[in-house]
């Protein structure tokens, strides 16, 4: 036979129906014979959507099947550039799909829909104006306020192409047309929702007030319009599908997508230049998923080994001592902290029984000093009537009232020195109490870190000889007497450094495991899940097998019952043959050794069907056998993980 079979190449889905829709092939293509072989292939996807041109002449049998379905309006002009050549030639460049003559039809609802934006409100005009200059200015279009405010229709005409070329690079705008021809078909184009309430009789004064409102509505249109295509150009996402953009791992379905439509493209270019073998992009596609399956491949090694260390540590676990032991443990450790908190204990009931005594004391000290002033009291009122008993002379009052000026005078100077200091004390001692607290409390804070930290003696290894905990002794006379216990710089402290070393060692020892086993534990989940959708592909490729096992089964059936009816009927003529032979004689003999020859024919065709029927049920047993193998080993793999879980 001089037809190839060639192979249908699957549509790849597009969410936005941009040009990367898959390229429909037909089933079964003629090659092309000697005569026309020296002719490059015709697309199968045609020239662009367009308005009708002339059909080129047929001089290649493999004709385009279908037209392009690229409805795209905002990338359009950013597909590849091998995409869809067209006929006899193999032009990079891909035409505009809309042309002023033809353009897609509008949906029928959007004659309905009326524009609500607010196009005569001056504030919002001044906006409209204001994004219109920012873009075109930022877009290197050479425009002023002054241009926009009072426009014509050369300018109008100026900005409307340069928007509409930035949409698309390669829509057929005439610049020798009339642009009331050109206007609303772009528009249309474009899907603009309003370009109904247009009237081309505008574009002669862009400028007045009637029209101005939705001409500059139409401009701000297409000036957002531009901006939601660059940032979406911009905006790396997967459905632009780039190839380069892809990561070595990846799983997003969009990834998956762009890699087919590459392979399509590639394959799709190699056939176009009459070449069948399409072992390059087959490599590039294979190269391509090994890379991406390598690293999962390393991941899955290193996951098997971590899951043979984790069993090695359950049966570890499981061959340790009985849960009482711990909980022996647990009650020493209560009885330990039990015997803690009573020392805790003993030492406030010491220092509440410091605090009474030191109470009782002030107030010992506060009835001595009331009466010493009681008795200074009367001992002034004594003297005072011993003075004025006496009977002196004038120099000597005088000199008695200077004497005692002056000690009084002295005795203001000493009451003051003497309120000075006693404030001074005073001040010192509330200073020294709020030390004392304020120590107090440190030292508390400081046993009750000990305490909840579990520091209190004996200490574990190797400090079980060092005791911790502190006493303040606030009546010592001696400054190196205040703390009772070990010295602080001495012991305490290299004491304390070496614990918090070994807590932090042991801490940052045991996030590393819980972060290790939480990973194994997700990388686990994430392989059953694997393990799953095996099961569940295997499962339709066995369903797939056994219905094209019944379905040769049925044929070889069908063709033995019709062999079968054969062989009898040649039988049959056979003997009507032989009785026919013997009595016509030696006429018939020739269609005797005939209807032989066709009976032996019948007979071995049987039997080639019949070991033809035995070779499938043969292959189509092998096949189930190893699928019922490979899914009890994957199930005794799962049970296997399910029991060491």
């Amino acid at each position: 036979m001089d037809a190839r079979r060639k192979s249908t190449m699957p549509a790849a889905a597009d969410l936005y129906g941009n040009v990367r829709s898959g390229i429909p092939v037909p089933a079964t293509i003629k090659k092309p014979t000697p005569a026309s072989s020296s002719h490059s292939r015709m697309s199968l996807a045609g020239p662009a959507l367009r308005a009708p041109y002339p059909a080129p002449p047929s001089t290649n049998p493999r004709q385009s099947m279908m037209r392009s379905q690229n409805v795209n309006h905002i990338l359009q002009s950013t597909s590849k550039p091998n995409f869809g050549r067209t006929p006899l030639s193999n032009s990079t460049r891909r035409g505009s799909m809309w042309t002023g003559g033809a353009v897609l039809s509008q949906p029928s609802s959007s004659q309905t829909v009326k524009d609500t934006r607010p196009l005569r409100d001056r504030q919002y005009q001044t906006k409209m104006r204001q994004d219109i200059l920012s873009y075109l200015q930022s877009s290197g279009f050479d425009i002023t306020m002054a241009t926009l405010a009072n426009i014509q229709g050369k300018d109008y005409r100026a900005i409307f192409d340069f928007l509409i070329l930035n949409l698309d690079p390669f829509h057929p705008l005439n610049q020798n047309a009339r642009f009331e021809d050109e206007f609303v078909p772009a528009l249309k184009a474009v899907r603009y929702p309003f370009a109904h309430q247009i009237d081309n009789k505008w574009l002669a004064a862009p400028a007045s007030m009637h029209s101005w409102p939705s001409l500059l509505g139409v401009l701000h249109w297409l000036v957002e319009l531009n901006k939601m295509r660059t940032d979406y150009l911009c905006s790396g996402h997967p459905s632009l599908q780039i190839v380069s953009d892809i990561p070595d791992e990846f799983d997003d379905p969009l990834d998956h997508k762009a890699l087919a439509f590459n392979y399509y493209e590639e394959a799709y270019t190699v056939w176009l230049d009459l070449i069948d073998d399409f072992a390059e992009p087959n490599q590039n596609l294979e190269d391509r998923y090994a890379k991406k399956n390598e690293q999962v491949q390393m991941e899955l090694e290193e996951q098997s080994n971590r899951l043979d260390q984790a069993k090695s540590v359950i049966t570890k676990l499981k061959s340790s001592s009985a849960p009482i032991t711990k909980l022996q443990n647990e009650n020493m450790l209560l009885k330990a902290d039990s015997e803690k908190f009573q020392k805790i204990l003993q030492q406030y009931e010491g220092r509440k029984k410091k605090l009474i005594d030191t109470i009782a004391y002030e107030k010992a000290e506060l009835q001595r000093e009331g009466a010493r002033l009681e008795q200074l009291t009367t001992e002034q009122e004594r003297l005072s009537e011993i003075v004025k008993a006496q009977n002196l002379t004038p120099e000597e009052v005088i000199r008695m009232n200077t004497d005692h000026e002056t000690l009084s005078r002295t005795l203001e100077d000493l009451k003051q020195r003497i309120s000075e200091t006693h404030q001074i004390v005073m001040t010192l001692e509330v200073k020294v109490t709020n030390r004392v607290a304020g120590a107090e409390e440190a030292l508390d804070l400081y046993n009750n870190l000990l305490s909840s930290l579990e520091l209190f003696p004996p200490l574990p290894p190797p400090w079980q000889d060092v005791d911790l905990t502190l006493d303040l002794n606030p009546a010592a006379s001696n400054p190196q007497q205040l703390l009772s216990g070990a010295d602080i710089r001495k012991v305490i402290k290299p004491t304390l450094s070496a614990i918090a070393e070994s807590k932090r060692s042991n801490r940052a020892s045991i996030e590393s495991e819980r972060i290790k086993i939480d990973n194994e534990l997700d990388q686990l989940t994430l392989e059953c899940e694997n393990v799953d959708e095996e099961i569940a592909e295997v499962e339709k490729k066995v369903g797939g097998l056994n219905e094209q096992a019944d379905d040769l089964r049925d044929a070889a059936q069908q063709e033995a019952l019709v062999a079968s009816g054969e062989a009898v009927r040649l039988e049959r003529d056979l003997a009507h043959a032989r009785t026919a032979a013997l009595a016509n004689g030696m006429g018939v003999k020739s269609r005797l050794q005939t209807l032989q020859f066709n009976y032996r024919e019948q007979m071995e065709k049987v039997s080639r069907l019949k070991e033809e029927t035995v070779r499938a049920i043969i292959k189509n047993s092998h096949e189930i056998a190893m699928f019922k193998e490979e899914v009890s080993r994957h199930l005794g793999e799962l049970r296997d993980f399910a029991e060491a879980d």
